[in-house]
């Protein structure tokens, strides 16, 4: 079997499917282990493994349909809440050292949304790194996987309506690359690359989503991305992630004042001074509402303020972080910090069922790139523990799936191998070769203006029509030739995906009439009393979308 995709999800899928006798191909278009989202995640992991206090799989569940808005599939959010807890003890004996009270108990915070503390992590701001580097020597191991990295896949294979493995190329050595598989699991992550202000690893350009699509797959709800309400803004910081902010907020409370230095969460969300409880849809509605209205801050957005914290407390929640902030000239016990909404996490994605299959025999998902778990939001803490089960699940449901005995066969390789050539030179040539990472920046740039957090109807309109153009020179652009290391080649793919996702993203937003968590329709500021899935298929290089039944009344 193959996975596509080696962050939390895609590493322990493998691992899964190679513990059940499978032998596994893993292969990413980066460093095995290396890229992704997992691997920047600093944060908590929410499971239901009541060492804080009484906690149970029930209440979990419960705030997490609540804090989706309406939109999130029961069955898959129970299937994730109540294997959580198995899968933060099975990772600890890979390695990950879960904080623990003096006592030896999980150490477990509360995150804005959840009504208990069940939030592990590890200290300090390395939950993330930590499941990565287990996860990374597990899969090492393991005789029954083998390692591809910089491998960029372009196709999923199929033979009579059966997935039969991937194709695409090497990009250190640029040759086309074919990989049998009875099971291929996309495991690729979100796209959150397609905004300028992201807090994501590079190589989050969607390509799952096209990969899945184009092979049959439906997605769902393709207009919910979701923005990190408290991204560092200014001043500069460097060795220090944008999103470093928030579980110090957990640890501490601390204020958020807008530019004329008025505490005002409180009218949006009821949040008390001092705490930090605002779901994130709901803080970062708040803050652009406040710089839209110009009570921004002068960079943008708005003030962090932890000064009123006795200096003691700081440095002991802040550890060594305190010092690397005042090397570079910050002292919370004196300054403030800007912060502002960026491009966090992707919250649909491909529809599966509890199983991790897509409905195309033969094909799975997990992680970020599934639809089910957060509908149109998602509470802090939730992606690790989606990612964790999703991918154990698909890994033990692919090495379930028996043999079609059907190879790849060379044709369908050879046919492949020819679509990307018609990549460096394609007919008729109309300009001249443009810069891949111009054309990238262009495409950042429409999606943040016209497909950021805040959306209206013409802004989407101009957005359409800006990708269509953008689509069109991007299929015209010629690019200098390679013998290796094809980075060109790979960024031009990787951008006709982010354009498609784009054209979803938006198009999806077009027809969601309403403002429901992270869908922000200034134009239609009112939530819906019927929470309407949509579902997208590709069809000819378009997308096609139509109503589900409607999830739930609201």
């Amino acid at each position: 079997m193959l996975v596509i995709g080696s962050g939390a999800a895609g590493l322990i899928a493998a691992h899964a499917a190679a513990s059940a006798g499978r032998t596994v191909v893993i292969a990413d278009k980066s460093l095995i282990g290396r890229g992704g989202a997992t691997i920047m995640a600093q944060m908590t992991t929410a499971v239901a493994l009541s060492s804080a206090e009484p906690d149970t799989v029930e209440l979990h569940v419960e705030d997490t349909l609540a804090g989706a808005r309406g939109l999130a599939e029961p069955p898959i959010v129970r299937a994730i809440c109540e294997r959580g807890p198995e899968l933060i003890l099975e990772v600890e004996k890979y390695g990950v050292k879960w904080a623990r009270t003096p006592e030896g108990k999980y150490s477990q915070v509360v995150a804005p949304g959840h009504s208990r503390r069940r939030c592990v992590y590890v200290d300090v701001l390395r939950t993330g790194d930590a499941i990565s580097q287990a996860l990374r020597s597990v899969v090492r191991r393991n005789e029954r996987i083998r390692r591809l990295p910089n491998v960029m896949l372009t196709k999923i294979a199929k033979d009579a309506g059966r997935t039969t493995g991937a194709l695409g190329f090497a990009i250190e050595e640029l040759a086309p690359v074919a990989i049998s598989a009875n099971a291929v699991i996309v495991a690729t992550g979100g796209l959150t690359a397609v905004y300028k202000r992201n807090s994501a690893s590079s190589n989050m350009t969607g390509d799952g989503f096209v990969l899945a699509a184009e092979a049959g797959a439906r997605l769902r709800d393709m207009e919910f991305v979701q923005f990190f309400p408290i991204a560092h803004l200014y001043p500069p910081l460097v060795h220090l992630d944008p999103i470093m902010w928030d579980p110090f907020r957990y640890k501490l409370g601390g204020r958020l004042l807008n530019g004329k230095f008025e505490e005002f969460m409180h009218a949006y969300s009821g949040e008390v001074s001092g705490k930090y409880s605002a779901p994130r849809d709901q803080a970062s509605y708040a803050i652009l509402s406040e710089v839209e209205a110009g009570r921004g801050s002068p960079h943008g957005g708005v003030w962090l303020d932890f000064r009123m914290i006795d200096p003691a407390k700081l440095e002991a929640g802040f550890g060594p972080v305190i010092g690397i902030l005042e090397r570079q000239g910050i002292d919370l016990t004196r300054d403030m910090v800007e912060v502002a909404p960026t491009a966090h996490y992707f919250l649909s994605g491909i529809e599966v069922d509890t199983a991790m299959r897509t409905g195309v025999d033969g094909l799975l998902a997990c992680g970020e790139a599934i639809y089910g778990m957060h509908g149109a939001n998602r509470l802090s803490g939730n992606a690790i523990t989606e990612a964790l089960v999703t991918g154990r699940i698909a890994g033990e449901t692919a090495a379930a799936v028996e043999s079609s005995g059907r190879p790849l066969s060379d044709d369908v390789l050879h046919e492949e191998w020819a679509r990307l050539q018609h990549f460096w030179h394609p007919r008729p040539v109309a300009q001249d070769d443009l810069p891949v990472d111009a054309l990238k920046l262009r495409l950042q740039n429409v999606m943040e203006m016209g497909a950021g957090p805040l959306r209206t109807a013409d802004g989407l309109a101009i957005a359409l029509d800006e990708l269509a153009a953008l689509k069109a020179d991007v299929a015209r652009t010629a690019l200098a030739p390679q013998r290796a290391f094809a980075m060109n080649l790979q960024e031009k793919v990787e951008l006709q995906n982010m354009i498609a996702v784009s054209e979803a993203i938006a198009r999806g937003a077009l027809a969601r009439r309403e403002t429901r968590g992270a869908q922000v329709r200034l134009d239609f500021p009112e939530q819906d009393e019927v929470a309407v899935s949509r579902a997208f298929r590709l069809e000819r290089g378009s997308w096609t979308i139509e109503d589900v039944v409607p999830a739930v009344t609201v």
